[in-house]
């Protein structure tokens, strides 16, 4: 991962939630993606957190969608890792959220790891 491949993940993953364009936000994810959330938890009930999968996630961001319709993310930064990416940034209830994106040999999120300020 370097600077240049980050910012372009991050600004395009941005511009795709923010558009609210459901197709454009799952072609960053590999078919069989994890994704772990607190608020999988608060939302469907699933103690682990987890959902896998586009057709799972899909849906439960299809909801969220729904749910929020003015919904927008302001970034605050992006950190590098080894074959991942942190973006931090301000979430659709106004807090801040951290989200973890581990990356595949193509380039695709294989796993998301989603953190919310309390």
């Amino acid at each position: 991962m370097n600077r240049e491949l980050a910012e372009h993940f991050t600004k395009n993953w941005l511009d795709a939630w923010n558009a609210h364009d459901l197709p454009r936000i799952l072609a960053h994810y590999t078919d069989d993606f994890e994704m772990f959330s607190p608020v999988i938890i608060q939302v469907t009930g699933n103690p682990e957190g987890r959902l896998q999968g586009k057709q799972a996630v899909g849906a439960y961001w299809a909801q969220a969608l729904t749910l929020f319709p003015n919904l927008r993310f302001e970034p605050i930064c992006t950190l590098i890792g080894v074959n991942s990416v942190v973006i931090h940034y301000v979430g659709a209830t106004g807090k801040r959220v951290a989200e973890v994106f581990h990356f595949n040999e193509a380039g695709l999120v294989f796993r998301a790891q989603a953190h919310y300020e309390p």
